[in-house]
């Protein structure tokens, strides 16, 4: 794992910009906090990577969601287009819920964050 340490300067030399660029990134941000922001959405999408999952089987690996909680994320996972919720009608109904070819635009957010995360948690275990 490749872990990249910048200062502020180089931070600040490398990403300087004018108001408009800053308001465009803002809103970006800002977009992109809203489709996948929260404590729950991207622990859902990580979950279904490997395969389909019913909804029990979420919530157990999931762990800390409560049921009602884990329903609206993956309603509003559905609603971006992160997820696709399939019913089989039979006895009993069983409904699973898997990543869309959409969701893997995200790989290399969850990539980024997987490893500052772990960078960050060293740093704070290292300081204390």
């Amino acid at each position: 794992m490749k872990v990249v340490h910048r200062n502020m300067e180089t931070w600040n030399n490398q990403t300087k910009m004018d108001d408009k660029a800053c308001t465009y990134r803002l809103n970006a941000i800002g977009d992109a906090l809203y489709a996948i922001g929260g404590k729950w959405k991207l622990r859902i999408i990580v979950a279904l990577i490997e395969r389909k999952r019913r909804f029990n089987e979420l919530q157990r690996l999931v762990k800390g969601i409560s049921p009602k909680v884990l329903n609206a994320e993956l309603k509003e996972l559905e609603l971006n287009g992160f997820v696709k919720r399939t019913v089989h009608v039979q006895m009993p109904v069983i409904i699973e819920y898997e990543l869309t070819d959409y969701s893997h635009t995200l790989e290399h957010v969850l990539d980024a964050l997987s490893e500052w995360g772990a960078m960050h948690k060293n740093k704070i275990r290292n300081e204390m």
